[in-house]
């Protein structure tokens, strides 16, 4: 039975206190996930789990696949339990869950970066990067007038593209080089772009668990790549 109190409309038809009151919820709630994932991996680290996490994907390409495997279907599912409206719990577990993925699959990285290279300066070089990305590209996701649906078949395609290639490179050992982290910083970059505006256009005001869980997942799409380009680079 439909809930007659769940008002569907897009925030966009709201008055501004209500689309205001949303993007507050929103971006509360990604901050809070941000910090969660940073909870997280400290944990992880002070466990040894990231440790353990990174010996296992050292192991060979395959077991990255694998990992990778299981993010997708985990981020699948996690998106859509963030979409349902009538259950705040499962929205809740949903970003839950996706904090706790990022945290898994970046672990061997940052175990990398922190431990083997002594590389923390180049975490928090690409932590700066990526807010400051962020915020510009929020800023133009708020203010610019033109309709950036346009993008959303380009993205999907890209992604699509990018998996191909992560596929390809793990199991047949090439290196995806410098360019790649290029275009993948500018893929999340426009994911940013279009979801930014979405979220308002689309999204009814119930839905800010699921709009903080899109965002959260291209933010960290975008320091993931922006922290591979640094490494790159310094090497």
């Amino acid at each position: 039975m439909a809930n007659p109190e769940l008002d569907l409309r897009p925030v966009v038809q709201l008055d501004d206190e209500a689309r205001g009151d949303f993007v507050v919820k929103v971006y509360q709630h990604l901050m809070a996930a941000i910090v969660a994932f940073i909870g997280v991996e400290a944990l992880f680290f002070a466990t040894g789990l990231a440790e353990g996490i990174y010996n296992f994907v050292s192991g060979g390409g395959v077991r990255w696949l694998v990992i990778l495997g299981a993010f997708m279907v985990g981020q699948t599912m996690a998106a859509n339990a963030a979409s349902d409206l009538l259950n705040p719990q499962k929205q809740y577990g949903a970003l839950l869950g996706a904090v706790v993925l990022e945290a898994f699959i970046f672990a061997p990285m940052l175990y990398y970066f922190f431990n083997v290279e002594g590389g923390g300066t180049t975490v928090a070089a690409a932590a700066l990067l990526t807010g400051v990305a962020f915020a510009a590209l929020t800023v133009i996701g708020f203010v610019t007038r033109k309709d950036l649906s346009f993008m959303r078949p380009m993205l999907m395609f890209g992604g699509v593209c990018a998996l191909v290639l992560i596929g390809g490179a793990v199991i047949f050992g090439f290196e995806l080089g410098i360019w790649f982290s290029v275009a993948m910083i500018a893929f999340a970059g426009g994911s940013i772009l279009y979801q930014t505006q979405t979220i308002i256009r689309q999204y009814p005001s119930q839905a800010y668990v699921a709009g903080s869980l899109a965002l959260f997942m291209s933010v960290m799409t975008l320091f993931w790549y922006v922290l591979r380009l640094l490494g790159q680079l310094r090497n």
